[in-house]
Order: C-alpha cells, then structure tokens, then sequence
C-alpha cells in the first residue's frame, strides 16, 4: 500500500478521526468520501451506499428491536422477578448470589441479545445485591458481572449474530441454534469457577427461600421465561422471521411489563424508547459507514488480495482459524465489536469460503472472540461499564475476571478445533453444513 494512495490516505484519516474522537461511523464516511474525492470518483456513491445498506437489508430491523425489548425489561420489573427466581435455583449453595449472577446472565441471555445490556441492566442490579453488607468485594462482583455478561451475545437471539449475518450471508436461524452449546459451555465454566473462588474465600451462604414461597416466586417469574421460548419456538416453527420475532419480543416485553406486571409508568416507557433510539441510531451510523467503506475496500480488491497472499501462505483450514483468532483476540482489545465485524470480518470471509469452513461454524467463532474482547484488558468496554458502576480500581476488577477470561478461552479454542459440536444444532433442525 503506498502511503500517498488515496486508499493509505482513507484509512490514515479514518484512524486519525476516531482517535481525535469521532464516531467511528462518521469517521469511516469522512475517510470514504476522501478516497472517492481523490480518486476522481461519483462523491454521490456515499449516500447510493449509505442508504441501500441502512433500508435494503431487512435484516436490520431487527437491531433496534431487540435493544429496546432488553430496555423495556430493564426498565419494568422483569428483570428483578427473574432474579428472585434465580435465587430460588441456586441461592443457598455457598457462593449463591454469585452463582444468581451466572445463571440471571444465561437466562437474560435468551432475551437481549446484547452484553452491555445484560452488565447495564440485570448486571447493575446483582452488582448491588452482592456488594449489599459486605458480601463480595466490589471488584469481584464487577468482574463476576463483566464475564458472565459476555454469554448474552452468544446464547440466541444475538445482535451481533444479526450483523454477522449481514455481512456473511448466512443462516440467522442457523447461527442462533450454533450459539447454544458454545454458550452452555461457557456459562458451565463460569459456575465452575465461582464453585472454585467461593470454596477458596469462603463466600457466604444465603437463606434458603421458605418453601412455600417457591410456588408464588416461579409463577410470578413465569411470563418473564416464557419470553426465550416464545421467541425461538417463533423461528423454529417457521412462523415468523428472525427480524419479525424480534418485534413480537420487543411487544411482549411491553405487554408483560405494562399488563401483566403493572410495573412500568409512561415515564419509564418514555425513557427506554429514548435510550433504545439512541443506541439504535448509533449501530446505525456505524453500520452505514462501514456499508460505504465496504464499498471502498471492494473496489480496492482487498478480500481478493488477502485470500491470494493467504492461498500462498498454504495455510491449512485449522491455520487460519488459528491466525484469525490471534488477529480477532488483538483487535477485541481496542476496538468495539460491531466494528470488527463490520470492517476486519468481511475481510476474512473469501478465504475461509475458500479453505471450506463453514460460515456458520466461522461466524460463532468470530462473535466468541469479539465477546472475550469485550473483557480483555486494557481497553474491554464491559470491564470499564462495570468498574464505573462498581467504582472499584480496574485493575482489581481485572485481577478478578483472569481466572474467568481463562476458562472462556479455553472454550474458544474447544469450539474453534471442534466445528462439530458448534454445528450440531443446527444439523439436528436440518442444516446442510
């Protein structure tokens, strides 16, 4: 790449822009539009792309739909339900608040869709609940809460598959169904852990619930698990679109909520539209910008070089999975993850097509990796939501997250060298792949 080309010139002002502080959205149009400028090109391309990657991908809809039923069941008292529900599972073992926190996590993670939403939302909450008297220390409560939010993206439905999905091609059914067993398995090692630390620094044992308090707590939870199973058995069954069941989600999140629960007032109602739109307006903005930079990177030919210089690497399928998870694990440290699978993912996509692995099997790999990243030291926004909540040092909190971020990667490399336990799933409800 020559350094005066207008392409070393587009991504010089990409990466200025977004250090001095722009929107990494704005930055890459801003960046665009230069190449387009320099290199004596339709400056026009920039809205033609802008707007058919924003309306002609109905996919996208899904996005904000699922970012305001999380909003609507943080806001409401779904959340707080489904915690006393946890707390009914697995309270009274030694560590059980803890182990509430892992289970909430799995359970919202059926839900959301989003990480930040899980740490911000259910994981503000069991953050207090353990810190409440001296429980847990704050930092490990923080960590506990950054870790096990990370499974929110991987167990369906996720909003970050959606952008895979985008950008690949591929099956959002098919990659929903792929998430379970990765997700299971993380969420199993988390426990494990926490069994660990909570033998190690004898954490507390809370009250058992009075047994007939059971009945009453399990009913009251019960419209709010029922969301998960409304939502996939709608994609399953093939009643509805993974885009159309996001917004039955999203309508019975306000319909539990408002009728059922009697729990959220118009202000609530308000603020949480208001927080999803703004959210949504940001994916958005990225999205778009990396539509139009896309459209840059194309005319440029990159995927083709990279898969030609790879093809002459003579790197086998496992190799380059291997050289894609260092890569991904790298960026996940300084950059936020729909950008990574907006901009460096597609990039990689023509080469694992061509070395034969699976999109599916790759695009759960891609969304793991990215997750991990959310908790990796120094720049994981996860590890910096839940610090300011916690207002413990980072670096206690990520003392505490190691030991869970080794086991999570320990699962990576399980799900990258063993595509069959990723895909069956998917093969049992049909795929080809």
């Amino acid at each position: 790449m020559i350094l005066a080309s207008p392409f070393a010139i587009c991504i010089l002002a990409i990466t200025g822009l977004a250090l001095l502080g722009l929107p990494i959205g704005l930055a890459m149009m801003v960046g665009s539009i230069g190449y387009l400028w320099l290199a004596g090109m339709d400056m026009g391309t920039v809205a033609e792309q802008f707007l058919n990657g924003m309306y002609s991908n109905y996919i996208i809809l899904a996005v904000p739909l699922f970012i305001f039923a999380a909003e609507i069941m943080n806001s409401g008292s779904m959340t707080e339900r489904l915690l006393r529900f946890c707390n009914v599972l697995v309270g009274h073992f030694r560590g059980g608040l803890a182990q509430i926190n892992v289970i909430q996590s799995l359970i919202f993670a059926g839900m959301s869709g989003s990480a930040v939403a899980d740490a911000a939302g259910s994981g503000r909450m069991m953050q207090n609940m353990m810190t409440r008297e001296n429980r847990y220390t704050p930092s490990y409560a923080a960590a506990l809460t950054a870790v096990t939010a990370v499974v929110g993206p991987i167990i369906p439905p996720s909003i970050p598959m959606v952008v895979y999905a985008l950008v690949s091609d591929a099956s959002i059914g098919y990659l929903f169904l792929a998430g379970v067993v990765p997700g299971l398995m993380m969420t199993l090692v988390q426990m494990v852990q926490v069994v660990r630390d909570a033998r190690r620094n004898d954490f507390p044992v809370e009250p058992r619930v009075p047994l007939r308090e059971v009945p009453r707590i399990t009913l009251a939870a019960i419209p709010t698990l029922l969301m998960p199973v409304i939502l996939l058995g709608c994609i399953y069954s093939g009643v509805t679109t993974p885009t159309e069941a996001a917004a039955i989600a999203a309508a019975y999140a306000v319909l539990v909520s408002v009728l059922i629960y009697r729990s959220m007032t118009w202000r609530e109602g308000y603020a949480a539209l208001r927080t999803s739109a703004k959210t949504s307006a940001a994916i958005g903005m990225m999205i778009g910008g990396a539509m139009v930079f896309n459209y840059v990177v194309t005319i440029e030919n990159i995927p083709e070089t990279l898969r030609r210089m790879m093809t002459g690497w003579e790197l086998t399928a496992v190799q380059f999975l291997i050289l894609v998870n260092v890569i991904l694990l790298l960026l996940g440290c300084v950059l936020e993850g729909t950008a990574i699978l907006l901009i460096i993912v597609p990039v990689f996509i023509p080469t694992a097509q061509a070395l034969g692995i699976d999109m599916v099997h790759f695009g759960i790999v891609v969304i793991v990796n990215i997750m991990l990243g959310l908790v990796t030291p120094p720049y994981g926004l996860l590890l910096f939501i839940v610090a300011g909540i916690s207002k413990a040092p980072m670096r206690d909190v990520i003392r505490d997250s190691l030991p869970f971020l080794g086991w999570m990667a320990i699962c990576l490399a399980i799900i990258t060298f063993f595509p069959g336990l990723v895909l069956w799933l998917p093969r049992l409800a049909g795929y080809g792949g």
